[in-house]
């Protein structure tokens, strides 16, 4: 049954599985740093996954298109994307894989077990202070800025959700780099894998993919850059692949 749709929302194709999304582009739509993550996290068969601050769902329902995971739980603290996020799992028949919870990351602690999932993922807010920031009531402002939660937050939870070996991924600005490993280490999720994603060959980095293992060893690869086009409006293979074209 096709999920009821609300004033100004639309359906996306997800070039996965037949999948798609439901969104509102007046509200917050995912974007490439999305994709991205879902691309670089490591899921193994039979994972037990949590997504912090899901939005729309993206990151579940890509992760569920891509890996043998278990099952995967999204939490959202918006209720109006918490919503979009359920009739998305419903568009595409996967009650019973996906989970969205209506919810809050300072209090994931309280909402899950502790040490009860193999992978934690997320896509936080990035921006920090008031910058560029108008109204801190807008759904697009609450996913771009540290309103409702903050780095340590995100990376305090996740420790304590993780079982002892399980797997943090996050993508995140390098401008904050240093933060990210210091929150990490501090909380026990010991960074093991780095990726600086470049939108161009000759500009700065503009995103970081970064995974940690609850209570790993220090020992950290860098992987090779990931460049996202070659030319203006033109993706490179690698992020061709991502996307599914």
């Amino acid at each position: 049954m096709k999920p009821e749709l609300r004033e100004n929302e639309r359906i996306d194709d997800l070039q996965r599985n037949g999948y798609r999304i439901i969104q509102n582009p007046e509200k917050f739509c995912f974007g490439m740093d999305a994709v991205l993550l879902s691309g670089f996290a490591r899921v193994k068969r039979g994972a037990q996954v949590l997504d912090l601050g899901t939005g729309t769902g993206i990151i579940p329902i890509l992760l569920e298109a891509k890996t043998e995971a278990a099952h995967l739980t999204a939490l959202e603290i918006q209720e109006e994307s918490a919503d979009m996020a359920r009739r998305s799992v419903q568009l595409n028949g996967l009650e019973g894989k996906i989970d969205v919870v209506t919810g809050d990351i300072k209090e994931a602690d309280q909402l899950f077990k502790a040490a009860s999932f193999d992978v934690v993922t997320c896509n936080p807010p990035y921006m920090i202070g008031q910058h560029g920031l108008r109204n801190p009531e807008e759904p697009k402002a609450i996913a771009r800025h540290e309103i409702l939660c903050t780095l340590e937050d995100v990376v305090r939870n996740a420790a304590k959700l993780l079982k002892t070996g399980g797997s943090f991924f996050m993508v995140h600005r390098p401008f904050r780099l240093a933060e990210i490993i210091t929150v990490m280490t501090q909380y026990k999720l010991e960074p093991k894998r780095m990726q600086l994603v470049y939108p161009y060959v000759d500009k700065e980095p503009n995103m970081v993919l970064i995974e940690g293992c609850r209570g790993g060893r220090p020992r950290m690869t860098v992987e090779k850059p990931l460049i996202v086009f070659k030319a203006p409006n033109v993706y490179m293979d690698e992020i061709c692949n991502l996307y599914g074209f």
